[in-house]
């Protein structure tokens, strides 16, 4: 079957209603049977509760708190490089955006500046400069960290839709992360711009950011920018600054110049938040 083909259900699915009901669903408090939930995922997909802090399922009040659980102390050390990866997952593509326009799959590419909710200034200093795209699957930790020091000088939030991110709908999808729902983060770094993009999802409940919280608690259909002023929000390399209840996408972007991606990259590899991911070449 052609990854098209597969997707075609998603184009008719009532995917707003379903992820409205999937949110209820993770934040609802239900004692026994909330515990129940949890014990039944982690079976399913395999997550490794000795890397949590909290290891007792039973102790989460919520599908939410599960999901977004913290690791334990020592759990992701950080690498020497000058950009570490964000978060556990795999990695979709990475490579040069080529003249504005990015790797979504083969055959597939969309435009940074669509990402960006059609900002092309911004996208604009994106255009011969470098990418990343990582994928969240259900069992991995969904909070994600800082690549590098960073200033936040904008947040911007960009309604969409909600098809599913795993691997064979970005194959089945033309331009499946700019289409969907996100939020678009732009740091000024020691390099110069960097935009993080939390991609949402089919019942993804929400995304939020350490310095805001939920960010599109409700979904009015409206862009929205959020501008800060210098020193208002500062990371530190490795810091949290963001979480999906429940998992999806993380699109970076990087401006022109000597990056050079860890040896060993590769689409589908696995990685995990702190170990290497690119380092400016001097």
């Amino acid at each position: 079957m052609s990854d098209r083909l597969a997707v075609l259900p998603q184009y008719l699915l009532p995917k707003r209603a379903l992820t409205h009901l999937a949110g209820r669903v993770a934040s609802a408090r239900r004692g026994a049977r909330t515990t129940a939930l949890i014990r039944r995922f982690v079976r399913r997909y395999g997550v490794d509760m000795a890397e949590a802090a909290e290891p007792d399922i039973a102790a989460y009040a919520s599908f939410n708190d599960f999901f977004t659980r913290a690791l334990r102390d020592g759990a992701r050390p950080l690498a020497d490089a000058d950009l570490v990866c964000p978060v556990d997952g795999a990695i979709s593509q990475f490579g040069a955006i080529e003249d504005g326009r990015i790797l979504q799959a083969k055959g597939h590419r969309y435009s940074a500046e669509a990402l960006v909710g059609g900002d092309a200034v911004l996208a604009a200093r994106f255009r011969h400069g470098s990418f990343a795209t990582l994928y969240l699957s259900p069992r991995d930790y969904h909070r994600i960290h800082m690549p590098c020091d960073g200033r936040l000088a904008r947040m911007v939030y960009v309604p969409g839709a909600l098809f599913s991110v795993n691997p064979t709908t970005a194959r089945g999808v033309p331009g499946l992360f700019a289409r969907n729902e996100r939020v678009v983060c732009l740091f000024d770094t020691a390099h110069g711009p960097m935009v993080l993009a939390l991609v949402g999802a089919t019942i993804v409940g929400s995304m939020a950011t350490a310095w805001h919280g939920v960010v599109n608690p409700q979904r009015t259909g409206r862009l929205r920018r959020w501008d800060y002023a210098e020193g208002q929000v500062a990371l530190r390399q490795g810091e949290e600054m963001g979480r999906f209840l429940l998992g999806s996408t993380v699109v970076l972007l990087f401006p022109q110049g000597p990056l050079r991606f860890a040896p060993g990259w590769a689409p589908g590899r696995a990685i995990r938040m702190g170990e290497r991911m690119a380092d400016w070449a001097t």
